[in-house]
This record gives C-alpha cells, sequence and structure tokens, in this order.
C-alpha cells in the first residue's frame, strides 16, 4: 500500500514540474513570438521608408542638377519637403498601429490621395510603357487614416508596375461606393500569380518578386521583402475591412479593397 502511495506522490511530483516546464516553455514561446512580432514591425517600417527613400533621392538629385533652374529647384525643394513629412506621419501612423494604439479616422477624398501617392513615386509610368487609368469620382471619401490608406495604395501601385515591367501595360484604379462599403479596386495586365502561390500572397516575407517568378518565405528575396502587401493586409484590417486577390498567369491582378463606411459621418467618431 505504501508503496502505491509513493509511486501516487512521485507521479502528482513529475506531472507538476512537466506543468512548470510547459508553462515556463509557453512563456518563452510568448516572448519570441513578440520579439518575432518586434522584428517584423520594424522590417516593415523599413520597407515603407524605403518606398519614400528613392523618390526623396530623386526630387535631390534633380535640385542639385539644375542649380541654376530656380523654378525647377523650387519645386523639387518642395516635393522633398512634402515626403519628408509624409514619411514622418507614417512612422507615427504605423508605430502606432505596431503598438496597437486608436488613431483617428477621417473623411477623406480617394482620388486626392492616390493623386499624392503619383507625385511622392516621382515617376513618370508611360515612361515604362504603362498607361494609368483612373475611375475615381472625385467626391468619393473613404473614412480612414489618411496615411495609411495611402501607403496601401501605393504598395499596390508599385506591385503592378513591377509585374508590368519590363512589357509595359495598363494599370487601373477604380472605386465606388455601396450604401455600407467602399471598393477599391488596382489591377494590372502584367505577369499574373500563379495558383499554388495565391494563398501566401498576403503573408508575411513571402514574395512573388525572383528572376523566375516564383515565390517564396525563405530565399530569392533580391527583388522584394515580402513584406508589402502584408502590411496592406495589417492596415485594412485595423479599419475592419478585407482586401484580396484575383489572378492568373499572363493575364495581371486585380486586388480589391473593402473598407465600410461610418453609419454618421462628421459626429467626430475615431477608429
Amino acid at each position: 500500500m505504501t508503496s502505491i502511495i509513493e509511486k501516487r506522490v512521485s507521479l502528482h511530483r513529475d506531472l507538476a514540474n512537466q506543468q512548470q516546464q510547459n508553462d515556463a516553455l509557453k512563456a518563452q514561446v510568448l516572448q519570441l513570438q513578440s520579439l518575432a512580432n518586434i522584428g517584423t514591425a520594424v522590417y516593415m517600417i523599413a520597407h515603407e521608408i524605403n518606398n519614400l527613400l528613392t523618390p526623396l533621392a530623386n526630387y535631390a538629385a534633380l535640385a542639385l542638377e539644375n542649380p541654376d533652374d530656380k523654378s525647377l529647384t523650387d519645386k523639387a525643394l518642395r516635393k522633398t519637403l512634402q515626403n519628408c513629412r509624409r514619411a514622418a506621419k507614417m512612422m507615427e501612423s504605423m508605430l502606432a498601429m505596431v503598438n496597437g494604439r486608436r488613431q483617428e479616422k477621417e473623411n477623406v477624398p480617394l482620388a486626392a490621395l492616390v493623386e499624392d501617392v503619383f507625385a511622392c513615386l516621382c515617376r513618370d509610368f508611360a515612361k515604362d510603357g504603362i498607361t494609368v487609368e483612373i475611375q475615381i469620382p472625385q467626391d468619393l471619401t473613404v473614412w480612414a487614416v489618411p496615411v495609411q490608406i495611402q501607403h496601401v495604395i501605393m504598395n499596390l501601385i508599385l506591385n503592378a508596375r513591377h509585374a508590368m515591367l519590363p512589357r509595359g501595360g495598363v494599370l487601373t484604379i477604380r472605386a465606388s461606393q455601396a450604401t455600407d462599403v467602399t471598393h477599391i479596386e488596382v489591377a494590372d495586365t502584367g505577369s499574373g500569380i500563379e495558383p499554388a502561390d495565391l494563398p501566401y500572397i498576403f503573408e508575411s516575407f513571402f514574395t512573388t518578386k525572383r528572376p523566375e517568378g516564383r515565390g517564396t518565405r525563405d530565399e530569392g528575396r533580391e527583388l522584394g521583402c515580402g513584406l508589402g502587401l502584408a502590411f496592406c493586409k495589417k492596415v485594412i484590417d485595423a479599419h475592419d475591412g478585407c482586401i484580396s486577390v484575383e489572378s492568373q498567369p499572363g493575364q495581371g491582378s486585380k486586388f480589391r479593397v473593402t473598407l465600410p463606411r461610418p453609419q454618421q459621418v462628421g459626429n467626430g467618431s475615431s477608429g
């Protein structure tokens, strides 16, 4: 009898030790996940800043190469200042999003946001053989944190441009509204996405930007870091919206964003 009791006590002690070890491992996993989230956030922020650094460098070069053209230099400097301010706002916005802070949404004209994106990119898409078609009513507004939605649109535009190089094509940005939602679509006539890649397209560190046109999580990121679409999804999720893609190889891609409209506009509510 004593032997059975001792065995039971020993078994309970072993189970308690196993539980403690299990709890300790769970705590370590949570800590590692937190560190991984921070690392992903830093990488994501660096990715977005890089999207702005290229046009900033172009504007600075333009000013330096044309010191005697005051009008051109002044325009380049104004654009540089504008983009620096946009980068600062974007950093503040992304850090707030990473920290889980709620940010104020507002009604902003979508056409103006798209126009600002193209101004920020400092690139004439016609030079790449790309025709840009924008079909957005001037009075259409979105209920959003402006800088976040702006960078979603920028990512989708940059991806569309990359998919159409070097042959060129047509980039179409259209938007419409229903009673409760706003629909935004960014479509291209580029190389498209392989069916096997579609389920992973919004995952962090997954990219299809490789010379052979295949995606990977671990290698071949020489043309893309795989965070642009992951960032887009994070932003749209934070806006209680959804983002999806329809694509076939050789037939281009259509990215669709759906954002909810506020029940009461102009009520001073925040998101």
